[in-house]
């Protein structure tokens, strides 16, 4: 379901980075997960290095990283993200990039093919990247957290992870990531808020991510202002998050 979902948002919307984006702010208070892990990647990056994007949807993050690799391969199994992404080729810093429609899970490239490769918020198949990641290379991921939006899943009563992510997910990635022959030397969680100025940006915030996947908005209004009256503030609508951020090396 999640493959359709990708597809459905992205022709509605015109993909996540290229497509209209609700309007929000944020407070990190431990700093930005996301900031930290692109800095992360580009510590790691050089000319000479092959990097793969698992999972680059429309291939904005790709092409903001693809100037300091020798080349980046960016695989997905949304279609309509990767039709996107190739209508951006002619756009500066893509000249490097490859993208193609692959199952993370079992890709079609050779084993250690890669100097590095990124995951953001996508699958976790650690035995496959351990196999196509050389000797001495990275995996770097930025994920979500077990408590991510979990107020708002329970007004709900669903949504993703709900009822499954109870322990720790940073811990179970580590154990994971050294039973595929990694070791991890950095791996922290992030908590922060986001703020909605209004239901319209709120509501449009949802329809794009697969917190619900089933997300309706005329069957869910009553949940949806249910959500936004125990959650309202001078700053909007407050909505708590939970990311991980992962280094690893491949031994």
């Amino acid at each position: 379901m999640t493959k359709d979902f990708y597809d459905r948002v992205a022709k509605k919307l015109g993909g996540y980075g290229y497509g209209p984006n609700p309007e929000y702010t944020k407070e990190f208070p431990g700093g930005d997960p996301e900031k930290l892990f692109k800095e992360k990647i580009l510590e790691l990056a050089s000319k000479d290095k092959i990097a793969l994007d698992i999972g680059c949807a429309d291939g904005m993050f790709t092409i903001s990283v693809s100037p300091h690799f020798k080349r980046v391969y960016g695989i997905d199994t949304s279609r309509v993200n990767l039709k996107i992404a190739e209508s951006h080729r002619g756009d500066e810093g893509s000249d490097n990039v490859e993208y193609s429609f692959q199952d993370a899970a079992h890709t079609t490239f050779n084993d250690s093919f890669f100097d590095l490769a990124y995951c953001r918020r996508g699958p976790s198949y650690y035995q496959e990247y351990g196999r196509i990641i050389k000797a001495g290379g990275h995996y770097l991921e930025i994920g979500i957290g077990e408590k991510d939006t979990m107020e708002l899943q329970k007004v709900f009563g669903r949504g993703q992870g709900y009822g499954k992510w109870n322990d720790p997910r940073l811990n179970g990635k580590l154990k994971e990531l050294k039973e595929a022959g990694f070791e991890t030397f950095f791996a922290e969680n992030y908590h922060y808020l986001e703020y909605y100025p209004s239901y319209e940006a709120f509501d449009l915030f949802l329809q794009s991510v697969p917190i619900f996947e089933d997300y309706d908005p005329e069957k869910d209004k009553t949940k949806l202002n249910e959500y936004i009256a125990k959650n309202s503030s001078p700053k909007g609508i407050a909505l708590p998050r939970h990311r991980v951020v992962l280094v690893a090396k491949k031994k």
